[in-house]
């Protein structure tokens, strides 16, 4: 039977790399975190050492301050994801900085076009190309890096089980991210190193309000929600960590979702 609380947290001496760990720029000082960085300062509160890696090595290394600032350790690394070199990289940067790694977030992604008449080809190819490709190639580095019983977790969508992103680049892009992250999930099991995807619903994030047109329209989306109200990164950052850790030692090739209850709807 498991400890209650595990010492030094859910993570303790675990070595993480987060791919997307920035947040989107804010004017405004009261804007919320984005997943990434959640994801990363949280996996540091539960004590692991955080490599933060980036395509804006500013904001990564925002990200990286934050967790220092609280005591943990953090390293920056910068990746552009549409670089198959910088997708090998990021990962042998990230173990050459933390000594080794014990699991990995994957949380980049974009989303292109509107409609299939409004989504050009080249639309679709850059949105596979962040979405798709890129969590294919982070894995596949990151599967002989990763100590034996550790971890990757991907960030999904809820858009990859029912449609609602109205870019059918994206929708595609997060359903197949389900088909690869279970492949990497049984080719992982032998050697005990677990892969799932996190998929969020209506998160409350930077970007997500730069798409609406103020709290009337934050209030609208809320009232889409069965709990009635949008999530947060740091609920998001709470699972992803939990499945990072040995309390989810038997979970693996899974999607959860973090919608509030929205994938309950028709």
């Amino acid at each position: 039977m498991p400890e209650i609380a595990p010492p030094g947290g859910l993570l303790p001496g675990r070595r993480i790399l987060v791919v997307g760990a920035g947040t989107r720029p804010s004017d405004d000082p009261a804007a919320p975190v984005g997943n990434g960085r959640a994801i990363a300062v949280t996996a540091a509160r539960e004590g692991a050492a955080v490599a933060c890696a980036d395509l804006d090595e500013h904001s990564a290394g925002q990200t990286a301050a934050m967790i220092e600032a609280e005591g943990g350790r953090a390293r920056v690394v910068v990746a552009d994801v549409t670089d198959p070199a910088s997708c090998d990289a990021v990962v042998t940067k990230a173990a050459e900085g933390l000594g080794g790694l014990d699991g990995v977030v994957f949380n980049a992604g974009i989303g292109v076009g509107y409609g299939l008449a409004g989504t050009a080809l080249a639309d679709w190819d850059r949105v596979l190309q962040v979405n798709l490709r890129a969590p294919f190639l982070v894995g596949k580095a990151a599967m002989p890096a990763l100590e034996a019983g550790g971890a990757m977790v991907f960030i999904g969508s809820l858009a990859g089980t029912k449609p609602g992103s109205r870019s059918p680049s994206y929708d595609a892009s997060k359903a197949g991210l389900t088909g690869l992250v279970r492949h990497i999930a049984a080719e992982g099991a032998p050697r005990g190193v677990r892969a799932n995807v996190v998929a969020p619903g209506l998160i409350d994030t930077v970007m997500g309000r730069a798409a609406s047109d103020g709290n009337a329209s934050r209030d609208r989306v809320a009232g889409l929600i069965p709990m009635r109200r949008q999530g947060t990164a740091w609920e998001v950052a709470d699972v992803a960590v939990f499945l990072l850790s040995e309390r989810a030692s038997y979970v693996t090739g899974q999607v959860l979702h973090v919608d509030g209850g929205l994938s309950t709807l028709r």
